[in-house]
């Protein structure tokens, strides 16, 4: 049997999942090509997204192939593992291999799993997205497939701690496949990102009441809840990104400073 690491992965996710009780919730596989190339644009609101995607796409019978940063391949533990699951790795320094890539995984007619977000979403509304996902889907001539999350920001995500307590409900949304010609590449985003929006909407509707009481952290502020306005998001992804450039330059002067010395 093929990908026999990826199935022995959801083999041991299905595990983890059964110990944990979630509540899977899990609508519109039937919108994953049974074969062919595909791009699954997903959003992104914890450190586990990939790993509830890749389940929500099980029911299609498709394995997904993820596009994840460089240093998880390059880790002594996670990078082994990815690359047997024929993960595709993306360097920001050469964008662009990374993409011609996954081009070339989807026109071999796998399905690349994207986060056109590029980060995790600290309002857990859906971001402005990249255009790349939109761009691979045109080059490679295949659909476009929005997926959207909810739940999992529960778990783990940013500036929260941890939470893997029991009986909580994972809502996977995949809606129709969108064809990426016919308009630009921005334009398309654009109804890419209307689209995953009005998923979300539904998927938040839709979550069991008692598990997101209005006041909850994990809740976008226009349903009641008490995570950061997209706006204020956007602040702090700022203050993030200019912390972890300071750090950087610290980290060259100490450098540059020990080689001198």
């Amino acid at each position: 049997m093929a990908d026999l690491p990826y199935r022995a992965i959801i083999v041991l996710g299905k595990t983890w999942f059964r110990a944990m009780d979630f509540q899977w919730r899990v609508t519109g596989s039937e919108h994953i090509p049974s074969e062919g190339g595909a791009v699954l644009a997903i959003n992104h609101v914890s450190y586990v997204d990939f790993i509830m995607a890749g389940y929500g796409a099980v029911p299609s019978g498709r394995l997904v192939r993820f596009m994840a940063k460089r240093e998880t391949f390059d880790h002594r533990l996670s990078g082994p593992l990815m690359r047997s699951l024929r993960h595709i790795s993306v360097d920001r320094a050469d964008g662009q291999a990374s993409y011609d890539e996954a081009v070339r995984y989807l026109k071999d007619g796998e399905v690349v799993g994207v986060f056109p977000e590029a980060t995790i979403s600290r309002s857990f509304e859906i971001k402005e997205l990249k255009t790349g996902a939109v761009r691979m889907a045109a080059d490679a001539g295949v659909p476009l497939v929005p997926m959207v999350l909810w739940g999992t920001q529960r778990l783990i995500t940013k500036d929260h701690p941890r939470d893997f307590g029991r009986h909580k409900t994972i809502s996977v949304t995949i809606g129709e496949p969108i064809s990426p010609e016919g308009a630009t590449a921005v334009e398309k985003t654009a109804e890419l990102r209307t689209a995953m929006g009005a998923m979300l909407d539904k998927a938040v509707a839709e979550y069991p009441p008692d598990e997101q009481p209005p006041g909850s952290w994990w809740l976008p502020a226009r349903y009641g809840g008490t995570a950061p306005t997209p706006e204020e998001a956007k602040r702090l992804d700022r203050e993030e990104l200019a912390e972890r450039a300071a750090k950087r330059r610290a980290r060259a002067e100490a450098a540059r400073a020990k080689r001198s010395g």
